[in-house]
């Protein structure tokens, strides 16, 4: 059974100590003076780290506390941003950058950055310092992947068994005979299925590898920007974008609020093998059942009992998680050790009603499943409440990774603005 997760009403207040005995927290960086417009859980202070970095997607750091950041766009030629903090006031005050392609993907995992393009992922040899020994010359490890515009992000993650996940988005609304059209029936069999719509496995310290020798680990996903391995769980979780335009095509089934609210936005537990169900249905988080889509014969109640994977959690419709991270730190109160915090990056449809999002959440887990209800744990980054588009928004979270002193770092695509998360006894 589905944990459905429901809106929280008030921002949860928190125990203002660390709760590890015989343990200190780590002692992070002040603060900025008002927590960069942040809102955030009592005991808890925000920094901005940089600036104008470009339009950071997601971002890893080594364990000197170097922060790379992937730009969807390189500037000045270069995608992958360098910010290192050098005398210590923890932000940034020396940058560089390389790599001559956009994307979304980057992670560190021994002794290597892993960066991703719209259709492959490069790795570059960390030297003594973990930092990028050559960065002029990476090693490719997959290419070839498809790219037709959209959901054309190839997020990535790495488990502890040398082996790389790659999400492959479908191109596509819901597999119809012509996309996001009124009336166009849904292709059954969908044709996306066999290159994209899906995460796929190849390993992590073989070069020039592709369809040709990777594996479809995972389908029946529209899109997955944010993933992470959890390490107590010994599996792969990802968030899925759901599909958009239940009103726009089926007026006589969905009123506007219904549609800006449906489907859920769901987080997976995957295995080798698991099959979400896209786009032949999609979850109902207030109904709590996975229901066919009316593509596909569906009337906006009939339900699907078998055959595909529950989420394990469930979100209000359009929130668009594009980043998720098991926090694995000592600096944060020990209710969040091993949860998920998960960046929203903010909706574009769910008009008439407000857009929604923009926000960073953390649900908590416990041996490696969910223990309760998620909640807001930053906001703000908009600059308002009431957004009627995406363009109003003053920031987008996006990415997030974590600091060796587990400070909790996030990205903002929008104006380059990199945000550091701390907790101060």
């Amino acid at each position: 059974m589905a944990l459905s997760l429901l809106m929280p009403s008030a921002m949860l207040v928190l125990h203002s100590c660390n709760n590890n005995p015989g343990t200190e927290a780590p002692k992070g960086p002040a603060a900025d003076n008002g927590n960069v417009g942040l809102e955030l859980p009592q005991g808890f202070g925000a920094l901005r780290f940089a600036d104008s970095t470009g339009n950071a997607r997601h971002l890893t750091v080594n364990k000197n506390g170097v922060v790379y950041v992937k730009l969807e766009n390189p500037v000045n030629g270069n995608a992958i941003v360098v910010l290192k903090d050098k005398n210590g006031d923890g932000r940034a005050d020396e940058r560089s950058a390389f790599a001559p392609y956009g994307g979304t993907g980057i992670a560190i995992k021994d002794g290597y950055l892993y960066a991703s393009s719209n259709t492959s992922v490069f790795r570059y040899k960390l030297n003594d310092q973990q930092e990028v020994a050559d960065p002029q010359h990476p090693d490719t490890i997959v290419s070839g992947l498809i790219d037709r515009g959209q959901h054309n992000s190839k997020s990535i993650a790495l488990d502890n068994n040398g082996n790389l996940y790659v999400n492959i988005g479908a191109p596509s609304n819901i597999c119809q005979e012509k996309d996001r059209t009124k009336g166009s029936p849904g292709m059954q069999p969908c044709p996306l299925l066999d290159s994209a719509g899906g995460i796929w496995v190849f390993k992590a310290n073989e070069l020039n590898q592709g369809y040709h020798n990777g594996k479809r680990y995972a389908t029946g996903l529209r899109n997955v920007v944010g993933l992470d391995w959890n390490s107590q769980a010994n599996a792969l979780f990802v968030m899925q974008h759901g599909r958009d335009n239940l009103h726009d095509f089926f007026p006589e089934l969905y009123d506007a609020k219904q549609s800006a609210e449906l489907p859920a936005e769901t987080m997976y537990k995957l295995h080798d093998g698991s099959n979400c169900g896209w786009p032949y249905i999609y979850y109902d988080h207030i109904q709590q059942k996975k229901i066919v889509c009316p593509e596909y014969g569906g009337d906006g109640k009939k339900a699907v009992t078998d055959k595909y994977d529950d989420p394990v959690a469930t979100f209000p419709g359009h929130l668009a998680p594009n980043a998720l991270l098991f926090y694995t730190g000592n600096m944060f109160p020990e209710r969040y050790k091993n949860g998920a915090f998960i960046a929203f990056h903010g909706s574009w449809n769910r008009a008439p009603e407000p857009q929604q999002g923009f926000f960073v959440a953390f649900v908590p887990f416990k041996d490696g499943a969910p223990s309760g209800k998620w909640e807001v744990f930053a906001k703000g980054f908009a600059g308002k409440e009431n957004i009627a588009a995406p363009g109003d928004a003053l920031h987008r979270p996006c990415g997030l990774a974590q600091g060796p002193d587990g400070s909790l770092y996030v990205s903002d695509d929008k104006m380059g603005t990199i945000y550091r998360i701390v907790y101060k006894q």
